[in-house]
Parts: structure tokens; sequence; C-alpha cells
């Protein structure tokens, strides 16, 4: 096996929830050696938000997917010889990534400027809510609540609902993999010139982002806003079938298909003959003619009949049911970590291969300053 992509290089995480810390272990997963500096008291707030009552070793399950293989040193930015230990990290470091908001980190000297200042070949990631300035940059910057700013919610569930929020963080993780995006673009700018770098991101900039597609198509069509189906919506732009549709066992996801090559496979005449543009301007009405004609039969029995047609269709899996596949088994998506005291942690591996060979660790997130004496000690602090 080669070595990784980023052997050699040092990361400090100065981040805390899911943005920053995502990136970091991104880059970790790529090869970098990533230190996360948290207070002694207490460190990441993460380690307190737990998902359900299930905790690891005194820290939430949420804590260890996001931050194993990390190395931990504690600094309390109070007090003078803690930050003077951590700029001497910074002189040594590759990349820095911090999260707070806008005027925290200027307050504990640990700027752009400051850390540019030690080490001018640092390249600097900060991620914010909102951007440094403007009306919303003082406000939290949390997930659900840039997703509440960002229209996103108007695209989810059905018509009636309301405003939907995604199930998942993806303000922060796409935040977190933009960034990353920055700071490989800035590794290699260094690696011509020298030269360091402040990468910014925020996370209404990444849910923005991610919206591109649809928002081109507002912004290009007189300011119409997208309608979403009253019935199985699942695209609010995309026409009928497009959505998820239970059967006698299931459900069932169908994706772009002509109506008329859908009513073949499904012998469904109601829809073969309907105009094109109706597929969308009727996409209710004929979204349940389709559900009423699919829940009469199990998931297999459809597979079975639209597959061999070239229809775009998926049986909807549970995470039991996705764990259990054979297809999923082969991706080895699945690791388990050691916590030092000896408790394992099952989670995920990086979604990346690198000749064939997908990252593995067996090294969990680290306890608050748990490798601060052997930092210290190596990098003369």
């Amino acid at each position: 096996m080669s070595e990784p992509l980023l052997d050699g290089l040092l990361v400090l995480d100065m981040s805390q929830f899911l943005s920053g810390p995502f990136a970091a272990l991104r880059l970790g997963d790529l090869g970098a050696r990533v230190i996360k500096i948290e207070r002694p008291d207490g460190g990441d707030l993460c380690r307190r938000l737990y998902l359900t009552d299930t905790e690891i070793g005194g820290d939430s399950t949420l804590f260890h997917a996001i931050n194993r293989g990390k190395l931990g040193f504690a600094a309390d930015f109070k007090n003078p010889a803690d930050v003077a230990a951590v700029k001497g990290l910074i002189g040594k470091a590759d990349v820095m990534i911090q999260n707070f908001r806008p005027g925290v980190i200027e307050r504990l000297g640990l700027d752009y400027a400051s850390a540019r200042a030690v080490n001018p070949r640092i390249v600097y990631a900060s991620i914010t809510g909102y951007g440094e300035a403007g009306p919303w940059a003082a406000l939290p910057g949390q997930d659900l609540l840039a997703q509440a700013r960002s229209g996103l919610m108007w695209l989810n569930g059905d018509r009636d609902q309301g405003p939907v929020p995604f199930g998942l963080a993806i303000a922060d993780l796409l935040a977190g993999s933009a960034i990353v995006q920055g700071i490989l673009a800035a590794l290699i700018r260094r690696g011509r010139t020298g030269e360091g770098a402040h990468i910014e991101t925020s996370l209404i900039e990444a849910l923005v982002d991610f919206q591109f597609e649809v928002l081109t198509t507002y912004l290009n069509d007189g300011g119409r806003p997208p309608t979403r189906s009253a019935f199985r919506n699942a695209h609010a732009y995309l026409a009928a079938p497009y959505g998820v549709y239970p059967t006698r066992d299931g459900w069932l996801a169908i994706a772009m298909t002509p109506l008329d090559k859908l009513a073949a496979a499904l012998d469904l005449p109601a829809i073969a003959a309907l105009p094109a543009k109706d597929s969308f301007n009727r996409r209710d009405a004929i979204k349940r003619t389709i559900a009423e004609h699919i829940e009469r039969q199990p998931t297999a029995y459809w597979l079975k009949r639209m597959q061999p047609a070239d229809i775009w269709c998926a049986e909807v899996l549970d995470w039991p049911a996705m764990l259990e596949n054979e297809a999923f088994r082969r991706l080895d998506m699945l690791q388990t970590v050691i916590r030092p005291e000896g408790i394992p942690v099952r989670t995920t591996r990086p979604p990346i291969r690198v000749d064939g060979t997908r990252a593995e660790s067996a090294a969990a997130a680290p306890r608050i300053g748990e490798h601060n004496a052997k930092l210290r000690a190596e990098m003369g602090l």
C-alpha cells in the first residue's frame, strides 16, 4: 500500500460541534496528523451532545463519530502559557481549522493575522454561521437555524406540510466538505509558491451552494417559486412518477421515468397515453394512480418487473436492512476503533478509496488533553 495522500501534514482542529471537526476528520482520513485542541474544563461541547441516551466512555456517540483518530491537546485560552503553547503548535502546523463566532478568535489572539505572523505558510480555515459581517453574523451558527434561513425547508415534504427540515445536520457537513476543498487547493498553491492562505465558508453559503441547481432555475424562471407535490413529493421541480410509494410489504422509490415506459412495466394503461407535459401539471393525480396500483403487490414483485425494463427504481431500506445487504457489506464501510480504556466503538470508515484501498485506523476519539505530555515533549512546547 502506498503512503497516505496527506502523510506528513499536521492539522490543528480548534473547532467544535460538527462542521470544523468533520473537516479535520476528513483530512485525517486522508493521512494527515490531526491534533484536537480543547478547553480542559469540559472540552468540545459535542462531547455532551447526545443523539440518544447512549454514551461511550463518558462522551456522546456523535463526538466519537466525528473525532476518531485525533490526538487530544487541552489548552486554557485564559492562560498565557497555554496560548503560547498553542502558538507553538501553529508554528509547526500546515493547517488550522476554527469555527468560533466572529470576533471570538480575535479576542483569543489566534486569528489568521496572528497565526500568519507565527507561520506564514499556514493554511487557516474559518467556518462561521453566516459570514464575518452583516446582520446575521453574530447569530448562532447552528444547523437547523441555518436551514431555516436558507429556503431549503420549502423543498422537503409535501405541499401542505409547511417547511420541513432535513433529518441530518447537512449545513455542518456541507460546510465541512466545502472547507476541505479550499484547504486542499490552498495546500497545492502553497506547494508551488510557499504561501499560506485564509480559507473561509459558512453554513449558509454551503446550503445556498447545495441548492445551486434549483436556485438557478428559480432565478431564471421569472421568480416563480418551486411547487412541491401535494402527494409523495420527492423533488419540487420534477414530474411524476418521481417519488416514494408504499407497496404491500414495504416501500419503492421511482426516479425519472417516461410514463409510457412505466405504464408498460406496471401494466397500468391509465397513464400510458398522457402527454409529456401532464407528467408535471397533473403529477399529484398521476402519483395517486401509481400508488393505488403499486400497493397491491410486494416490493420484490415490482422490482422483478421494473428493473429488467431499465426503469430506475429501488427498494427503500432502513438501516438494519441496509447493513444486512450483501451489496453494502461488499463496500466494507464499517470499522471498530478502540478507546484508550479499551472500549470498542463501532463506526464508519471514510468514503474515499485510494489505489483501491480504504483508510482504516484503530484509534478512537481522544480524551480531553490525552496527548498533552507527548505533544509538549515532541514539539518543545
